[in-house]
């Protein structure tokens, strides 16, 4: 049969970009979900509005690109860009619908009954309440802002992206002229939330346009104000950075960071209700078509709603707060490289705290007997203690390598910054390869101890972050495995410069050989299934629309591997379509976390392997990116690996199963008990700490369970 299929056909395949947007509802679907608390689901909206201007910046300006390029070619689903753009288009507009709908009619309802009263409109508010926004205006707002007016001396201000701002139509005061256009910038160096004084205990607050646009005429005193509405512009944000000609990668980067701001207008959101005058010269200036025009029901810009999660005085309606936990192998007052001569330690983060990996950082810094740190950073904190402990060990004289991807989405100046610093204190700095970004989490720590040089590598499926370490789920390994570190530094010596090694033990790289180690591994499962035994793949991503991986699937399908995935986002692949995908399922887990690791198991005829990486299965980080696959070979890790796809495959509280049809719908529980994987782990990562400490203080010692070696 499978020699009989066109596993290729465009009709077995879904657009990556509408995959990415049921995604987005199934974020949605959490903010609707009267199971999570209040103040949870003010979040996932958040979350959905943000995701939402990052796909318009990024993948609808891609596609705009193309079509103005005149470029035709399909994608795997047979669909050109501009037909993509017509698709995407009706779902956008009719997901901004339903976002704004539960919004206004569930979640603005909720917060009011539960003592926060949000002000919509500044009509709304009592004399008193107008009063006192007035005052506030006056003190705070007032000196701030720079309205901005339109005639023949004065051009049409450079509107900057994802800026929120108001428009107004003004006539001078007892003259004929025609209507004149101003604006005014929302400034986002101003809290937008602003709470009111409150007599009855409940709080009530009103975003800062609506302030503005109440006192609006105060900016133009000689005119009368005929409208006034705010609007929000999204621009183009996708970078192009010509590499083999720029002479200097930094600066290359910091002169298109500075045209993110002044890109092509792409989406245009407006006050439901606007002047069709105010919009038509709005809409004419930043070249807008209708269809890029969204018409709002409610404030534009959703993602102010993260901010008001993060408010005091209403802890009864959030989650309780996750505090990550200790690990058995890691108390705090380990000594981190004896921990890990005893064996391979697999960490489970945000379950498990992040903090052994900054503490392997910043001992390596201080231990007089380390000679050279190496490690890859692709998006790191804001203050982070890692970029403090790597400048520290420079100064104390060690050999210290760092590649800093440049070309990180959105962290890009951030990164700048941090380079800089680290280059400043000694270190030595790779911005990233040229045509590929760097994405592999990698920590080479070389020590000289008594029997020689060894070699402590951290290998992780995430990024070196000690902040989103406590929201993103995902796993790491700390081995002295010796063929590893010889791979770590072969990787690092590729890095750095043009060596190469002939073989190499136990890692996958991408570009080079990574996508064909996949595909074998897949293919293998196939033929031992073909003759007769079992086969089985269990594999948990982020992103699954590499054609050629999904091909591989479908032929494994065909052959009788049972084929279970996990994947959180974007699924290009098609479940049940018959003589191709009977044998795959696809779940993804939309929780309190962001599901982050890429784990990957293949029954190998009984004799199972596990493998953790950086990569999802994407072209662009199986061809485009540096990648790094890593074997898990400890049998009591392998079984901690297997523990955690078992568990995603057990939930049924957080789950939304792949059906044939192309749609999502969450796990039907049928009278079982409910079970969230995410809960579970954190139950688990506490009652493991607790047995710890407990042991400790019953014999007075640290208590460090006996691990089995990897090598």
């Amino acid at each position: 049969m499978a020699e009989t299929v066109d596993f290729r056909n465009p009709a077995y395949y879904t657009n990556r970009e509408l995959s990415w947007l049921l995604f987005n509802r199934r974020v949605l679907s959490e903010a609707k979900d009267k199971q999570n608390p209040l103040f949870e689901r003010l979040k996932f909206l958040s979350i959905t509005a943000s995701n939402l201007d990052e796909f318009f910046m990024i993948r609808v300006a891609s596609l705009k690109d193309m079509v103005n390029a005149g470029y035709k070619k399909t994608d795997i689903a047979g669909y050109t860009p501009k037909q993509q753009l017509t698709l995407l288009e009706e779902e956008t507009h009719g997901l901004v619908k339903e976002q704004y709908a539960v919004y206004k009619r569930s979640l603005v309802p909720q917060l009011k009954a539960n003592g926060l009263r949000i002000i919509e409109h500044h009509e709304e508010l009592t004399k008193k309440e107008g009063e006192y926004i007035d005052r506030y205006f006056a003190d705070n707002v007032y000196p701030v802002l720079t309205p901005m007016a339109v005639d023949s001396s004065r051009p049409f201000p450079l509107i900057r992206n994802k800026s929120l701002n108001i428009g107004a139509l003004l006539q001078k005061k007892g003259g004929k002229e025609g209507l004149e256009f101003a604006t005014v910038q929302v400034p986002s160096v101003l809290s937008r939330i602003v709470a009111l004084p409150s007599d009855d205990g409940n709080m009530s607050v009103i975003l800062l346009e609506e302030v503005i646009e109440r006192n609006i005429r105060k900016l133009f005193l000689n005119y009368d104000i005929v409208c006034a509405h705010p609007f929000r512009i999204m621009r183009n944000a996708d970078l192009t950075i010509e590499e083999d000609e720029a002479e200097d990668l930094l600066k290359e980067i910091e002169k298109q960071l500075k045209k993110r701001q002044w890109g092509q207008a792409i989406r245009l959101e407006v006050e439901e209700g606007m002047d069709e005058r105010l919009l038509a010269v709005i809409g004419r200036e930043l070249m807008i078509s209708a269809e890029e025009i969204y018409r709002i029901n409610g404030p534009l810009d959703l993602t102010f709603l993260m901010k008001m999660y993060g408010m005091e005085g209403f802890d009864e309606l959030k989650r309780e707060e996750y505090t990550p936990q200790n690990h058995p192998m890691l108390p705090p007052d380990a000594d981190i490289f004896e921990q890990i001569k005893k064996g391979d330690i697999l960490l489970h983060h945000p379950y498990q705290s992040f903090t052994p990996i900054v503490d392997f950082i910043k001992t390596a810094a201080k231990d007089p007997d380390v000679l050279a740190i190496k490690q890859t950073l692709y998006r790191v904190s804001g203050n982070s203690p890692i970029i403090a402990a790597l400048a520290q060990a420079a100064d104390n004289g060690k050999q210290v390598s760092v590649l800093v991807e440049l070309k990180a989405r959105f962290d890009e100046e951030h990164n700048i910054v941090w380079a800089k610093k680290l280059e400043k204190a000694g270190c030595h700095v790779i911005y990233g390869l040229v045509g590929l970004k760097t994405h592999s989490k990698i920590t080479l720590v070389v020590r000289r101890e008594e029997d020689g040089i060894r070699r402590y590598v951290h290998l992780g499926t995430g990024n070196y972050n000690d902040a989103t370490a406590k929201i993103y789920t995902d796993t790491g390994l700390l081995t002295c495995n010796e063929e590893i570190g010889e791979d770590a530094t072969a990787v690092f010596n590729m890095l750095s410069g043009y060596s190469e090694p002939l073989t190499w033990n136990k890692l996958a790289l991408a570009p080079l050989w990574l996508k064909q180690r996949f595909l074998y591994l897949i293919h293998r499962e196939t033929e031992y299934a073909r003759s007769g035994s079992k086969g089985h793949i269990i594999a948990k991503v982020n992103s699954l629309c590499d054609r050629d991986v999904i091909e591989a699937l479908y032929e494994a399908s065909c052959a009788g591997v049972k084929i279970e995935l996990i994947v959180r986002g974007i699924c290009c692949l098609k479940v049940g379509i018959p003589g191709v995908s009977e044998n795959i399922q696809v779940r993804s887990i939309v929780g309190n976390f962001l599901e982050h690791a890429r784990i990957f198991y293949f029954e190998n005829d009984g004799r199972p392997e596990i493998y953790m990486g950086s990569a999802d299965w994407m072209p662009r980080n199986l061809e485009r990116r540096v990648e790094i696959l890593f074997p898990i070979e400890d049998e009591e890790l392998k079984a901690q690996a297997l523990h955690i796809l078992e568990s995603q495959l057990k939930d049924n509280v957080k789950a939304h199963i792949l059906r044939s049809d192309g749609s999502y719908v969450k796990m039907e529980r049928r009278g079982r008990e409910a079970y969230s994987c995410q809960d579970a782990f954190c139950r688990e990562a506490k009652e493991a700490a607790k047995e710890v400490k407990a042991a400790a203080e019953g014999t007075g010692r640290v208590f460090i369970p006996e691990m089995h070696s990897a090598e």
